[in-house]
C-alpha cells in the first residue's frame, strides 16, 4: 500500500479520533462544572465504586497541570481535526510541523499512559469518558509514529520508510493489543485490590 493511497485512511482517522477525544473531554467538562456545583451529588458516569468519573475529576492527578484536564482535550484536540482535514484537502506540510505534530501526538500518549496507571494503581477507578480518550489515543500515536517515518519526518531512508508503510495495517491490531494489556493490568489491580480488601475485612 503506497503512502498517496494511505495517506486519506490516516486523515480520515485524524478526523474521527479528534471528534470521539473532543466529545469525551467536552463531556468531562461538563462534568466537572457539575462537580463543583454540586459536589455531594452523584455524577451520570459514576457508574459503580470502581467505575466512575468523580474520584478521576476530583483527584489532583485531574488537574495535573493546574487547571481541569479535560480542557487539555478540548483544545488539544483541534490540531488533529485541522491537519486531517488539511491532508484531505491536498495540503502538504514541511518536516518541521511534522515534527511539532509528533511531540504534540507523543506527549498525548504519554500523558495517557500515566493516567491509566494513575487510575489503575493510585486511583483505584475507570473513569467511562477517560477510557474514551485512551482508546483513541493510543491508535493515534501509533498512526501518527509510522506515518511520521514513511513521510521522511523522521529519517530519509526509502527502506525503513517503505517498512512504516507496510506496516500501517497494522495498527488496528496493535491498538487490540494494547487495549488487551490495560484490561490485563486492571484485571489484575482488581484481584489485588479484592484481595487486600479480604484481609481487611476477615
Amino acid at each position: 500500500m503506497s503512502e498517496q493511497r494511505t495517506r486519506p485512511v490516516y486523515a480520515v482517522w485524524l478526523i474521527i479520533a479528534s471528534v470521539v477525544g473532543w466529545f469525551a473531554a467536552f463531556q468531562l467538562t461538563v462534568e466537572k462544572f457539575f462537580l463543583l456545583e454540586n459536589p455531594s451529588d452523584p455524577l451520570s458516569c459514576d457508574i459503580s465504586p470502581f467505575i466512575q468519573c468523580s474520584k478521576n475529576l476530583s483527584s489532583w492527578q485531574g488537574e495535573v497541570f493546574g487547571f481541569p484536564n479535560p480542557l487539555l482535550g478540548l483544545t488539544g484536540w483541534m490540531a488533529p481535526l485541522v491537519v486531517g482535514v488539511a491532508i484531505l484537502a491536498g495540503a502538504r506540510f514541511p518536516r518541521w510541523f511534522w515534527a511539532a505534530f509528533g511531540v504534540g501526538i507523543t506527549f498525548a500518549f504519554g500523558l495517557v499512559c500515566w493516567l491509566i496507571g494513575q487510575s489503575l494503581y493510585d486511583l483505584f477507578v475507570l473513569c467511562p469518558w477517560c477510557m474514551v480518550t485512551w482508546a483513541v489515543t493510543i491508535p493515534t500515536f501509533f498512526a501518527t509514529m509510522l506515518h511520521l517515518t514513511r513521510n521522511g519526518t523522521f529519517t530519509s531512508k526509502e527502506s525503513v520508510r517503505e517498512r512504516a508503510d507496510t506496516l500501517m495495517p497494522w495498527v488496528p491490531l496493535a491498538t487490540v493489543v494494547a487495549y488487551a494489556v490495560i484490561i490485563l493490568l486492571a484485571q489484575l489491580q482488581g484481584l489485588d485490590f479484592l484481595g487486600e480488601m479480604a484481609k481487611l475485612i476477615f
